[in-house]
C-alpha cells in the first residue's frame, strides 16, 4: 500500500479511567522513515498512548491515523501493517528461537518461501545464525530483546511501535539495540519508541516529551536543548551540597536549580549574572566553591526544566 506523507497523525487525543486523565488532549506528527521518540517518566501516558495508536486500547476522544488508517474506526487495519514490541517480550520461552519465528510468521500469515526468506532476513538482521536452535529461556535478556524484535519486524511492517524496548537490558545491548533501530530507519521504516532513558533519546530524529498526560515539548533533540535552556547552564561542585542546593533554590535571581550527579546544575534568570552570584552567595553562606563552568544542556536538564515547569503552573 502507498504510505501517506505522515506515519502517523494524533489530534487532540485523550484517554480517561474514571475521573484520571492518563492522556489529555495531546496532538503530533510523525514522518516516514523517522526514528520519533515519546520520552517520560513512568506513569506519564506513553503505554497508554502507544496502545491506543495500535488499535489496542479505545481513545476516550480525539482522532488520528496510523499508516493511512484511522485508529478508532479501523484499528483491525492498523493491526495488519505495523509491528508491535512490548516491555515484557511477548515471546514463548519453551520454544527455540527457531520455532517462535515460525509462530509469529504464522500469526502474520507468511507461508512457504516468503517465510522461509524473512525468517532468515531477520536471524541475519540479529546475529541469530549461532542460535537459532537454543530454546529461548536460556536466552540472556539482551538476546530475548533481539528476537522480540525480530518476530515483530518479519511481515515487513510500515510502522514499528516500541515500548519500552530496552527496560532493564544492559547498556551494552541497549547500544546494539538501537543500532538496529538504526538500520530499519535506512531502509524507510518508521520507528515510534518510548523511553525514559536520556541517553537513548539521543538517538531519535525527534522527541515528544510527555508529562503527566500532557505534550511538555517536540522537536529533535538539538532544537530542544536550544529553546528551552537557550542561554546554557551552570555547573557546581562544592561542599555541602545540599544545603547548597537549598541556598540556590531560595535565590530570586536563581530560575532552576538541581543535583545532577556529584554536583549541581544551576539556571539563572534572563539578564542576570548567574556566575558572580553564585560566588557571592557561597563566599557569603560559607559554601565551599570547588568548581564553575558552563556546559551545554543535556536532555535530561532540558526534561527536569520542562517537569520544574509544569510544577510551577
Amino acid at each position: 500500500m502507498t504510505m501517506p506523507i505522515f506515519a502517523v497523525e494524533v489530534e487532540d487525543l485523550v484517554k480517561t479511567f474514571g475521573d484520571f486523565v492518563a492522556v489529555d488532549h495531546i496532538r503530533f506528527q510523525v514522518k516516514k522513515g523517522e526514528i520519533f521518540g515519546f520520552l517520560g517518566p513512568n506513569g506519564a501516558g506513553k503505554s497508554t498512548t502507544i496502545r491506543m495508536l495500535c488499535g489496542l486500547l479505545m481513545p476516550t476522544s480525539g482522532k488520528g491515523k496510523v499508516a493511512g488508517f484511522d485508529f478508532v474506526e479501523e484499528p483491525e487495519k492498523i493491526k495488519q501493517v505495523i509491528g508491535y514490541m512490548s516491555q515484557k517480550f511477548s515471546l514463548y520461552e519453551d520454544l527455540t528461537v527457531m520455532e517462535n519465528l515460525r509462530f509469529f510468521g504464522g500469526i502474520y500469515g507468511l507461508t512457504g518461501s516468503v517465510q522461509k526468506a524473512r525468517e532468515e532476513q531477520v536471524i541475519e538482521m540479529a546475529g541469530f545464525k549461532e542460535l537459532r536452535d537454543r530454546i529461548t529461556r536460556t536466552l540472556a535478556v539482551g538476546w530475548k530483546q533481539r528476537l522480540a524484535l525480530a518476530c515483530a519486524i518479519l511481515h515487513q511492517p510500515a510502522i514499528l511501535f516500541l515500548d519500552e524496548p530496552t527496560s532493564g537490558v544492559d547498556p551494552i545491548s541497549r547500544r546494539n539495540f538501537w543500532s538496529l533501530i538504526q538500520q530499519m530507519a535506512e531502509k524507510g521504516i518508521t520507528s515510534f519508541v518510548t523511553t525514559h532513558y536520556m541517553d537513548e533519546a539521543e538517538y531519535c530524529d525527534r522527541l515528544a516529551m510527555i508529562y503527566q498526560g500532557k505534550i511538555v515539548a517536540l522537536g529533535t533533540p538539538t532544537e530542544l536543548k536550544m529553546e528551552t535552556l537557550p542561554g546554557g547552564l551552570l555547573e557546581v561542585e562544592c561542599d555541602p551540597l545540599i544545603p547548597a542546593l537549598d541556598l540556590l533554590k531560595k535565590a530570586l535571581w536563581a530560575s532552576e536549580a538541581a543535583v545532577f550527579g556529584d554536583g549541581l546544575h544551576v539556571i539563572g534568570k534572563e539578564g542576570v549574572d548567574s556566575e558572580q552570584e553564585i560566588k557571592s552567595l557561597f563566599q557569603r553562606e560559607g559554601i565551599f566553591l570547588k568548581r564553575l563552568e558552563w556546559i551545554r544542556p543535556s536532555l535530561e536538564d532540558v526534561f527536569v526544566s520542562l517537569i520544574e515547569r509544569e510544577n510551577k503552573r
